[in-house]
């Protein structure tokens, strides 16, 4: 199993720089929560679109049967987050779900597929149809599937 290698750069927003650094440091038993509700999040790291760097994101965990989905909501603001550019042009990631992270593939998915992943998600976590209730862009579902050194 090979992890992503390279040059971290922390999150430029504090709030994320601390909560993956405690996160991390603690293998997921503390910082494992988003900061304003409680429910549960995971680590995921890409490597920068532009950068090249390695960037690291608190995202909510949504899994099913040992694969996870990332949704690009960035709370219903009417641009995607930044990590959606690198999970377009570098789709193999790191996420960190526990005690280690492992690989993934990302996989923008549309049609019926996102239907479906997207339901599953709002049912995880409701705010989700909020947040596409704020925005007119489709709230892009990104599914990782664990992948192979």
């Amino acid at each position: 199993m090979t992890l992503l290698q390279g040059e971290y750069e922390p999150s430029s927003q504090r709030w994320v720089r601390d909560q993956v650094a405690e996160y991390e440091a603690s293998g997921g038993e503390r910082a494992n929560t988003l900061r304003d509700s409680g429910d549960p999040i995971v680590v995921i790291t890409s490597v920068g679109a532009k950068s090249g760097k390695l960037r690291k994101n608190p995202v909510m965990r949504v899994e099913k049967d040992g694969v996870y989905v990332a949704i690009a909501s960035k709370g219903g603001a009417p641009d995607n987050p930044s990590w959606y550019a690198n999970f377009v042009a570098h789709p193999d990631v790191d996420l960190q779900d526990g005690p280690e992270p492992r690989p993934y593939r990302a996989r923008l998915v549309e049609g019926e597929e996102r239907q479906q992943w997207w339901d599953h998600a709002v049912a995880t976590w409701p705010t989700y149809a909020s947040y596409q209730e704020k925005t007119d862009r489709e709230i892009p579902v990104f599914v990782l599937e664990p992948r192979e050194a």
